[in-house]
């Protein structure tokens, strides 16, 4: 008898705690689809401020575009209206006639003069050089460590032609050397 009293306790207590899980879960999967829905709402009202945004900004694209286009009527009108200019430039051309006592004439100096090229400043293969060589030599003098004079030369030697090979490519890409 015990057992069939706590068997139906038990079968009570299980039938209860299903239907409040269900009715629980109702009221959950309820409030979801609410809070869907307001999300959807929330979209909604972005699109439609966005469109807003879309409509206002093409209202503002067409009135500038309206007075480009006023100002370019009255560019056109003022250049029609106005008169016809005409510009006359006057030059002096300067001669170096320097051999006027022997009537002779030495160079075609018409005040045209060539300048003298600017001065470029040092060389990307230069600087490669220079850059590889030292990096080289000090690279080699901490790798050999028995004798350090020796891995400072053949680190400068390799670093300052793989150095020189770099910077000259660069050079090249610059159009500084053909």
């Amino acid at each position: 008898m015990r057992h069939i009293l706590l068997i139906g306790a038990f079968s009570a207590m299980a039938l209860t705690s299903c239907t409040k899980e269900d009715t629980t879960a109702q009221k959950t999967l309820e409030q979801e689809k609410m809070e869907y829905q307001a999300r959807q709402l929330d979209i909604e009202r972005q699109k439609l401020a966005i469109e807003k945004e879309k409509i206002a900004f093409e209202r503002a694209k067409d009135s500038i575009e309206k007075v480009e286009q006023q100002k370019a009527q009255a560019s056109v009108a003022r250049t029609a209206a106005a008169p016809v200019r005409e510009r006359v430039v006057e030059r002096t051309v300067y001669r170096n006639n320097s051999t006027a006592s022997s009537g002779s004439y030495e160079g075609a100096s018409d005040g045209t003069y060539t300048q003298a090229p600017e001065r470029q400043g040092i060389s990307k293969a230069a600087k490669g050089t220079i850059i590889g060589t030292v990096g080289g030599a000090a690279a080699g003098a901490i790798i050999n460590k028995r004798n350090r004079g020796a891995g400072a030369v053949i680190g400068g030697i390799v670093g300052g032609a793989t150095g020189y090979t770099i910077g000259r490519a660069a050079d090249r890409r610059d159009g500084r050397v053909q």
